[in-house]
């Protein structure tokens, strides 16, 4: 694999992930089929590789992890 083009892609990757979620926002089931539609396409391209399936995922969950805590800044300015 080679690994400059592959996390070059990331990079892009996560650029593209900021522009999806402003927009269509975090909240939408159109962002997070944008996510996996996406993520699923460089692990493809990269013939399934271990290493771009985990980072991906770990992408994944960082992005969850960014969702649930704007979700919950959001319910304690609320209260």
């Amino acid at each position: 694999m080679d690994y400059k083009a592959f996390f070059s892609d990331v990079m892009l990757w996560i650029g593209q992930a900021n522009q999806a979620a402003s927009r269509y926002g975090m909240e939408s089931p159109d962002f997070w089929k944008w996510v996996a539609d996406s993520s699923g396409k460089l692990c493809k391209k990269y013939q399934d590789n271990r290493l771009a399936i985990k980072q991906m995922v770990m992408l994944i969950e960082w992005l969850e992890e960014v969702h649930d805590k704007g979700k919950n800044r959001k319910a304690g300015d609320s209260t």
